[in-house]
């Protein structure tokens, strides 16, 4: 079986396309996966680091870069469906998985012309643009929430939720019982985000003050890196400052509380492990998917979310304070995060596709994992 997976630009579309990958590779070690993405995001680090195949194509984004941008983006869309079609038939592919972004589109209707299974994956609550506009040519379409169902034809839609990596699900009874330091994880998404370092930055020496034994991991993202690790050591603090966190399995697990955007990876990945969290809708997302992501959260007691318009250092400062400063509202928030993970939906969406295209899928051979 050889399954060709549209996915890039961001790690909330390429981690749930691994997590497929290897749900895959772990019912068939002899399926084929390869990865289709574009030479300007992240997807050749991540897949080198992951020991995946990448194929590059010529797709450009259209939402959210101006007319001109819009433009260059639709003059590419010729190009890259033949670059698709070259790829289906050269692979003799079996099934192709989109993930959104701007890979997924050419892809998937490349895979209609030629008679290729194909489906979808979106793992937001408000559908991109992306996903909407070839709904119609998939045959599946999985959702991580019921509320993007609107979106797509009700036949066709199956409510999964995100996959995530098993490695997330690793230990997690272990470290809900540790002791020590209380440990706080800050990243802004796969690249960074500029508003959480400025926070941090500006609220670290009152931060410290407050929690002097409090230890630290933050991914700052390339273009921050320096400036924000320079302002930890003026501070004297010596925390764990990386501009990419490849094993956020092992960060996450470690953390007692996390400052985050609200992708839906990242919530995915919180809550299969529990982890409460103060979460910073990015405003610019589009359709602001993001702040209905993180209201899910917030609803259920898991998460404190606030919005960049009125983020600064001193209000960071005093919610991390007020919820780490406080052992049973940690715990609870814990709890309420914990209670909403779902850690099936890797194994569901390949059972699934393996029906569609009259294959088998023998659950046994799957390593379940715990709990959920």
């Amino acid at each position: 079986m050889t399954i060709v997976i549209a996915a890039g630009g961001t790690g909330g579309h390429l981690y749930p396309a691994v997590a497929l990958a290897r749900e895959f590779l772990l019912c068939d070690p002899r399926a084929k996966v390869l990865f289709v993405g574009t030479a300007r995001g992240l997807e050749s680090k991540v897949l080198a680091h992951e020991g995946f195949e990448l194929a590059l194509i010529s797709a450009k984004p259209v939402m959210g870069k101006g007319l001109f941008g819009a433009l260059t983006g639709l003059c590419a869309l010729p190009v890259s469906l033949w670059q698709c079609l070259r790829i289906l038939r050269a692979r003799r592919t079996d099934l192709v998985i989109g993930v959104g972004g701007y890979t997924s589109p050419m892809m998937l209707l490349a895979a209609a012309l030629t008679g290729v299974a194909r489906v979808i994956l979106e793992p937001n609550a408000h559908p991109g643009m992306a996903n909407k506009a070839v709904g119609p040519f998939a045959q599946r379409v999985f959702l991580a929430f019921e509320s993007a169902a609107d979106s797509f034809d009700r036949s066709k839609v199956r409510v999964a939720g995100t996959p995530i990596r098993k490695a997330f699900l690793e230990g997690i009874e272990q470290n809900r019982g540790k002791s020590g330091p209380p440990h706080l994880l800050i990243f802004g998404g796969s690249q960074g985000a500029k508003a959480l370092n400025a926070a941090v930055v500006e609220g670290l020496s009152e931060l410290m003050t407050q929690l002097p034994r409090l230890t630290i991991t933050h991914q700052t993202g390339e273009s921050d890196h320096a400036q924000v690790a320079e302002a930890y050591r003026r501070a004297g603090i010596e925390p764990q400052v990386v501009p990419f966190l490849y094993d956020m399995p092992a960060a996450l697990q470690e953390a007692d509380l996390v400052v985050a955007r609200a992708g839906a990876m990242t919530v995915a990945e919180l809550t299969a492990c529990g982890k409460p969290a103060i979460l910073i809708p990015l405003p610019s997302a589009i359709y602001d998917h993001q702040t209905q992501n993180a209201k899910v959260m917030e609803a259920a007691g898991a998460a404190v979310v606030l919005p960049q318009s009125v983020l600064t250092g001193p209000l960071l400062v005093r919610t991390v304070v007020g919820i780490l400063g406080d052992p049973e509202r940690l715990r609870a928030m814990g709890e309420a995060s914990l209670s909403l993970r779902r850690i099936d939906a890797a194994e569901a969406i390949v059972r699934e596709c393996y029906s569609l295209i009259g294959g088998h899928h023998d659950v046994n051979r799957s390593v379940r994992a715990a709990g959920g």
